[in-house]
């Protein structure tokens, strides 16, 4: 039997959104501060050669500097205000969300409730100063230091000072603007921010792949191929992002004067990919780091077993994929032990009455999450492994751009899915609105 939050979403028409002016009003905000966004990625940073850089990034696209020019959505490529994007602030917010796991101070900091989260989140501002400021400087430096100097038109102390504020501004910025995507928009602002500038690049990654296609690098074929698998890789993030294990709870019948309460069940949706887009996020930068830093020295010109080494980091290598899908893996498992906690679940539940038909409360409710959760990572960083192998084995036969890998296509999925049922969330909350209108109107 159909529950009313799902009878009520069925009945959701454009008529429905055309009378949420409260929704509207929240689109339109998010549109907006998008806009704002692509603009800044458009803003050059003060004192560099802009064709310099171009030919820096024919060289090292390939590496980590591809994948965070993915994320920047094209800002870093160009050297503009916004080349750091949010990256700062996630790795931040990760962390913290790491120590308020590991260190008692900080897991007591997140059961205080609301005040005890907007002092985590005040330390995770803190700590993107931090790294907006190391990144920012080390950014300048390798400018400098990349072809020579020529990327840079005056470099010294003063180019160094004005990148670390203008790059630390401008992710501080973001933070900023994310936040009011978050409370006065629709959706999670810093997760937008990302999508919005992968999709604005995917274009014209698909124009690359067709030029490339062109001028006979990449054969017909394979690009077929290649859109075969975008969007079988569509597909299979959609159905795994969307699928759930249900767990039953049960509340317990009680008696309250002549009247009885409870005696309802609901259920426990566990997502089968707990861990999101984290674990990809993180293989991807252990992994392409020493391969950028060794194409920046004249390390594989040497040789030596580190030059071989180096060389089987390359992509599409059985080594770099081993060791990419043995570290998705692993990031999985860690960040979902992280962002679940079975035995404090099974507390919550214990304390509401509720309990699960066949487990007794306490710790036989957590191993059983515990059991469950497990299994569903298995599939989960399966799932997550099979996605981001399969362009990373295309992108090492050709030059793909990043944006059509696994990892993009992914966050595509999941902010499409979360944004959309956002939106649900609000129409469902007018239509309820609109009910208890009309009710009081028929009492009155």
């Amino acid at each position: 039997m159909a529950s009313t939050n799902d009878a009520l979403a069925s009945g959701l028409s454009m008529s429905a959104f055309a009378k949420a002016t409260e929704l509207k009003s929240r689109i339109w905000f998010t549109f907006l501060a998008l806009i704002v966004y692509r603009i800044g990625t458009y803003i050059p940073l003060p004192g560099v050669d802009p064709v310099a850089l171009g030919q820096i990034f024919k060289q090292h696209g390939g590496g980590i500097l591809g994948m965070f020019d993915m994320f920047s959505g094209g800002a870093l490529k160009r050297m503009t205000l916004f080349a750091l994007s949010v990256m700062p602030y996630i790795t931040a917010s990760i962390i913290v969300q790491l120590l308020s796991a590991i260190l008692p101070q900080f897991e007591a900091l997140k059961k205080e409730g609301d005040t005890g989260r907007a002092k985590l989140n005040q330390y995770s501002r803190y700590l993107t100063v931090a790294f907006a400021v190391v990144q920012s400087y080390a950014l300048a430096v390798g400018l400098e230091n990349m072809m020579g100097g020529g990327a840079v038109v005056a470099p010294g102390f003063f180019f160094r000072i004005s990148t670390v504020a203008t790059l630390t501004g401008g992710t501080l910025f973001l933070m900023w603007l994310g936040e009011q995507i978050t409370a006065r928009g629709i959706g999670n602002g810093t997760s937008l921010i990302i999508y919005s500038g992968i999709v604005a690049n995917l274009p014209n990654a698909m124009a690359q792949t067709l030029e490339l296609g062109r001028t006979g690098a990449l054969s017909t074929w394979f690009i077929l191929l290649i859109l075969v698998l975008v969007f079988g890789v569509l597909a299979l993030c959609v159905f795994c992002e969307r699928a759930q294990r249900r767990i039953l709870v049960q509340y317990p019948k009680r008696q309250v004067g002549n009247r009885m309460y409870g005696g309802e069940a609901s259920h426990m949706p566990l997502k089968i990919n707990t861990s999101g887009v984290i674990p990809p996020i993180f293989a991807s930068s252990l992994l392409l780091f020493p391969l950028t830093l060794a194409s920046f020295t004249d390390v594989q010109q040497k040789g030596g077993w580190v030059s071989d080494l180096i060389a089987e980091l390359g992509h599409g290598k059985p080594l770099f994929m081993v060791l990419y899908a043995a570290l998705i893996i692993f990031f999985a498992f860690f960040y979902t032990a992280v962002v679940f906690n079975p035995e404090e679940t099974a507390d919550n539940l214990k304390k509401h009455g509720g309990f699960i038909p066949g487990i007794r409360p306490g710790k036989s409710t957590s191993d059983y999450f515990d059991y469950v959760l497990t299994r569903l990572t298995v599939l989960g960083s399966a799932y997550l492994a099979v996605v981001c192998l399969l362009p990373e084995f295309l992108m090492s036969k050709g030059a793909i751009p990043f944006y059509l890998g696994g990892t993009s296509l992914l966050i595509v999925v999941s902010v499409t899915i979360d944004t959309i049922s956002r939106v649900q969330s609000h129409l469902i909350a007018h239509q309820y609105e609109g009910l208890i209108k009309k009710a009081k109107l028929r009492t009155k």
